[in-house]
């Protein structure tokens, strides 16, 4: 079967359907659609008049196939031609991990001492014209070194140019497994929330063990992250967990998420891809102090202004800004220091990205998360009065500083879908600042 007969009738359903069964955490009862897919990548090659792609390591290959390739110094390649047949090329060794019935691929396996790009460049034939080839983002530059060398006036593009738009939008059985993994990590967050997961005394190594294990109590495959940030370590957004022991009258930060395969739902047998979840809670271990209460109210409102922003027809650019005015006006806009989201998928991070300047329209499927930040860090006492930030608000003290301000962060963070009915999100923990073990 070539490319351009790679067509079959792709999966209908109404917005409400779709909602109702995220809601349910229901799986729809759909096979791998690796055909459907097949097709839309010929299309989106033919519109972006691309010849040949070849996808390597990443997230687009087992997309597209439901084969992931294990980052090997072996080549493992699909190679994906307009008008005929997509082959994989891989080593021998890892033919066995390959399940056809889930792609309509030819399987080429190459043994030791085998040259695997010759393979592949024999499938392409490039000596025919010249041909504009996309690559895998994440194909090895010894790889793409390899090939360029022997495809000499070949025009070389991203994959991710055409890959990016249609990964982007999620199909219904897409959805429900981001929101079994959202249920998941909600749990283990539930369990944060209410003083479950101990925090005093311990160190935020102990924490984010905690944590991950019990992301996978809760089904997770694999532990992508667990960001454990106390006190002064709470303003540093992606803060390495390690020996600090956790206080009392701390902020403590706590940004976790996995991968969730879904082998034990006969439904999704087929559906070997794992889907992420990513959800982020800030606690206190007793009373806070005034300003991080008035931090944390801005930051509530943000959050919430910028998921109820997040409607088809709007651009990724008013939903950041719709978090960061509020921050801004508040007199924090210094200390919002990253994009407000990122999308989600088979990868924690994919596009399309909640930021500044970002003019693209929400559709229906897109999947994102929404995380405003605000982090008081140490530079803060050095401020100029005058440079609109921070003017008439009584900031504390730093604790054995000297300095007017705390070195303190917190983050509140949900994933969302877009549909026609309005944000769909998959989080629903406690957003309220919560104090535990007081």
């Amino acid at each position: 079967m070539s490319l351009s007969e790679a067509g079959g009738a792709s999966s209908s359903g109404t917005e409400g359907a779709l909602r109702s069964e995220a809601k349910a955490g229901a799986l729809p009862a759909l096979g791998f659609p690796s055909r459907e897919r097949i097709l839309k990548v010929s299309e989106a090659m033919e519109s972006a008049g691309c010849d040949v792609m070849l996808l390597s390591t990443g997230a687009d290959l087992p997309w597209l196939t439901g084969y992931e390739a294990m980052p090997l110094e072996r080549l493992t390649v699909l190679v994906l031609a307009i008008g005929r047949d997509p082959v994989l090329v891989l080593p021998e060794l890892e033919a066995p991990r390959v399940d056809t019935s889930l792609a309509p691929i030819e399987v080429l396996p190459w043994r030791e001492g085998d040259d695997p790009i010759e393979e592949a460049v024999r499938i392409v034939n490039p000596k025919t014209a010249p041909l504009n080839v996309a690559v895998s983002d994440r194909m090895w530059s010894a790889f793409l070194l390899a090939f360029q060398s022997k495809m000499a006036g070949c025009r070389w593009i991203s994959s991710s140019s055409i890959m990016g738009p249609l990964r982007e939008l999620k199909d219904k059985a897409e959805i429900a497994a981001l929101k079994k993994a959202a249920d998941a990590a909600d749990r283990v967050a539930a369990q944060l929330l209410t003083g479950d997961i101990k925090l005093i005394g311990r160190t935020e190594a102990e924490v984010s063990a905690d944590i991950s294990d019990r992301l996978t109590q809760e089904g997770h495959e694999k532990v992508n992250f667990a960001i454990v940030g106390s006190g002064p370590n709470s303003a540093s957004p992606h803060h390495a967990p390690g020996s600090r022991r956790i206080g009392p009258r701390e902020a403590v930060v706590c940004d976790f998420g996995g991968t969730m395969r879904f082998s034990d739902d006969p439904r999704m047998d087929r559906l070997s891809l794992g889907y992420c979840s990513d959800t982020t809670r800030t606690v206190m271990t007793g009373e806070p102090t005034g300003l991080f209460r008035e931090l944390y109210e801005v930051l509530y409102r943000a959050q919430e202004a910028s998921r109820e922003a997040a409607r088809v027809g709007a651009t990724f650019h008013s939903i950041d800004d719709a978090a960061r005015s509020i921050i801004r006006d508040a007199g924090f806009g210094r200390f919002f220091i990253h994009r407000t989201g990122h999308g989600i998928g088979i990868e924690e991070h994919e596009e399309p990205y909640v930021i500044e300047g970002n003019d693209q329209l929400v559709e229906p499927g897109h999947a994102f998360s929404i995380e405003p930040g605000i982090y008081l860090g140490a530079d803060a006492g050095h401020l100029d009065s005058n440079d609109g930030d921070l003017v008439g608000i009584d900031r504390g003290t730093r604790s054995g500083g000297g300095f007017p301000y705390e070195v303190v962060g917190a983050r509140i963070e949900d994933i969302v879908v877009a549909t026609e009915d309005g944000p769909l999100v998959l989080n629903n923990s406690d957003r309220s600042l919560v104090v535990v073990e007081s």
